[in-house]
């Protein structure tokens, strides 16, 4: 097979049962008992003061009540960092024990910064030179290629899928269905997002960002009050 080098990510939603009129009816059921259904059938603009107000004071469980399933594609070490987060989510990712892995890898976009300066907890990055980019991006051609004509010889050789996919990078792309809530997903978004407006700082690293955008993007869609309130209350997970 033909390698393939890949500097982007996708996400895409292929399932949702998520809107803003999901956070109000769970939230007035304290006070409304089973008539908060009836929230179900109004116009949710109506309740942005109680969307806001849940947001800011952190009632979080009423976020909780929807659900958005996306299929990821990325490169391996995106997934590893991932799977830190596990409350509210649940994962199936494509396994190298039962397919034979395809020869799709990462390599930086020349707008990915590449140089890093500073100590653990006060990094900062910097784009480097034209020098640097092709230097990185040929190394790691290099020793894709290289794993992955080793996994090639070894399948060829009657070894196991699960034992020849030993030598290769984490830098391969896999696939993973990911189920998450709005408020899940505000925790995941809080940390592996980077934005001025934010309370608490965030340092991601720039490709589990990338995923974290689009995936933002979808939510957004979906329930744009409660992405509202999200961003005008700092951008803190209830």
């Amino acid at each position: 097979m033909t390698a393939v080098f890949r500097s982007d990510v996708t996400v895409t939603l292929v399932r949702s049962a998520a809107g803003d009129a999901d956070v109000l009816f769970a939230a007035r059921v304290s006070t409304s008992g089973e008539a908060s259904l009836d929230e179900l059938d109004k116009d949710p603009e109506k309740s942005t003061g109680l969307i806001n107000y849940l947001m800011r004071d952190r009632h979080g469980t009423p976020f909780e009540h929807n659900s958005m399933t996306f299929l990821v594609q990325a490169p391996i070490f995106v997934f590893r960092e991932f799977h830190r987060h596990r409350a509210g989510w649940s994962y199936n990712e494509e396994s190298g024990r039962y397919r034979e892995l395809e020869p799709v890898f990462y390599t930086p976009a020349p707008d990915r910064k590449l140089v890093q300066h500073g100590r653990p907890g006060k990094y900062e990055f910097s784009s480097g030179t034209p020098e640097q980019h092709a230097g990185t991006v040929k190394a790691m051609e290099s020793a894709y290629r290289h794993s992955y004509d080793a996994y090639q010889e070894m399948l060829a050789a009657g070894i196991a899928r699960e034992v020849a996919r030993a030598v290769l990078p984490v830098g391969l792309f896999s696939s993973m269905y990911a189920t998450c809530n709005a408020r899940s997903l505000m925790h995941f978004l809080s940390l592996r997002t980077k934005k001025e407006n934010a309370k608490v700082p965030s340092f991601p690293q720039r490709e589990i960002e990338m995923v974290a955008e689009r995936m933002e993007a979808e939510w957004a869609a979906l329930m744009p009050l409660t992405h509202a309130a999200f961003e005008k209350h700092g951008r803190v997970a209830p």
